[in-house]
């Protein structure tokens, strides 16, 4: 599939974590026309895997709730570069061995969306894009990367 940016364009990375075996048609719309899908974890199922994969190329790690044969080929933790930036990826914060030259940490778990920059780490937990869980939204997200800018947006649906 080719990329839909051009050098003058920035890069959008799709954000996803947490779908527990449920891929929403408006998360899947919204992840369209990314150049790259990332994952966090906690994909419950390999259809979810292939979904995503139908629409750009993906990364995904395997989350806490992720087992079986399809799960075992899921790296705990990778770093992707993207646009010439870092970008790594762990399910679970508490896991995290970041790499010297990360300058994007994706995580799921907690199902919280959420955006903060520390040490000059940009920190995206895009939240849960699967079932509700208690009052917590669902949502996903993207990065846009020009040069060596980095910027994160999340959106509820």
């Amino acid at each position: 599939m080719p990329s839909r940016s051009t050098k003058a364009e920035a890069l959008r990375i799709g954000v996803v974590s947490d779908t527990h075996n449920l891929l929403r048609p408006e998360v899947l719309e919204y992840l369209r026309g990314s150049d790259h899908i990332v994952h966090g974890g906690d994909i419950c199922g390999d259809a979810v895997l292939q979904a995503l994969r139908a629409l750009a190329p993906l990364t995904a790690v395997r989350g806490n709730n992720d087992h079986g044969a399809w799960a075992g080929a899921l790296p705990d933790q990778v770093t992707v570069r993207l646009g010439g930036i870092a970008i790594h990826v762990v399910h679970d914060l508490k896991d995290l061995v970041l790499p010297e030259d990360a300058r994007v940490v994706i995580c799921g778990h907690s199902h919280k969306p959420s955006v903060a920059e520390r040490e000059g780490v940009l920190y995206v937990n895009p939240g849960s894009a699967g079932p509700r869980r208690f009052k917590l939204p669902i949502s996903a997200g993207e990065l846009r990367i020009a040069g060596a800018a980095v910027e994160a947006k999340l959106v509820q649906f």
